[in-house]
């Protein structure tokens, strides 16, 4: 599994805009300046945040975006599948039957099994996990995030 370069500077953006202490929010200059990412990127990502309900603009000469919302309502989970989707979802085993229209394993597939079963894993670590925990130095955040993840896990991790 691979995190598109979309879910991650999208998320890398909402981590800063939630971490600016201006109220005019931060601007696309400045984003692009921060990240390393050329302004029509950063323009297309705010957009699709914004879109998302994630983020809003602010008018003026020194507009910028702001978050939407307070940072501990806005979830991981929502923000990273409206940058890319979902790891799994039904329309997954269509999309790799193979040469036939229809997949040859549609009426029994154990690895759509274990494919549904990594989303579920997934989504029920990321539900729990809203912005508010990453916009903290690393340290911090890493803390914070092995607290849910050992809260939540209902397995042993070595």
């Amino acid at each position: 599994m691979k995190i598109t370069a979309q879910e991650e500077y999208g998320l890398r953006m909402l981590i800063r805009i939630a971490g600016c202490q201006s109220p005019e929010g931060m601007s696309i200059p400045q984003l692009s300046e921060a990240e390393g990412l050329t302004s029509p990127y950063v323009a297309k990502l705010t957009r699709q945040l914004r879109i998302a309900g994630f983020i809003n603009s602010t008018p003026g000469n020194k507009g910028g975006y702001i978050l939407s919302r307070p940072s501990h309502e806005i979830i991981i989970n929502d923000v990273l599948k409206a940058l890319g989707g979902a790891l799994f979802d039904n329309a997954f085993c269509q999309s790799h039957s193979g040469g036939p229209k229809l997949c040859n394993h549609s009426v029994d597939c154990s690895a759509r099994s274990l494919w549904q079963m990594v989303q579920y894993t997934v989504d029920g670590l990321l539900n729990r996990i809203t912005l508010h925990h990453l916009v903290n130095p690393e340290k911090e955040s890493s803390k914070l995030l092995e607290e849910i993840l050992f809260s939540a896990a209902p397995w042993s991790v070595v």
